[in-house]
């Protein structure tokens, strides 16, 4: 179980650096500032693999069975 809280908390970790440097992607993007074609491009090739890596993480937590599901999602009464 200890196992399990440590992958939680390095996927939690991992997911908020994800987006935060997403958001960052966002902000380059959006901004009004004329950026040479090369660097706009790198930019949008970054935010495609963020999306990637947002998507797989998304579908291993879904994967994962929660705290108290490993005996088949039942608990004692």
């Amino acid at each position: 179980m200890l196992r399990l809280y440590k992958t939680i908390s390095k996927n939690m970790y991992m997911k908020k650096i994800i987006q935060t440097l997403s958001k960052a992607v966002q902000v380059v993007l959006a901004a009004p500032v004329k950026l040479p074609a090369k660097v706009v491009q790198v930019v949008k090739y970054v935010a495609v693999a963020l999306g990637i890596l947002e998507s797989v993480i998304g579908k291993e937590e879904q994967r994962q069975p929660q705290i108290g599901e490993e005996d088949g999602g039942e608990t004692a009464d």
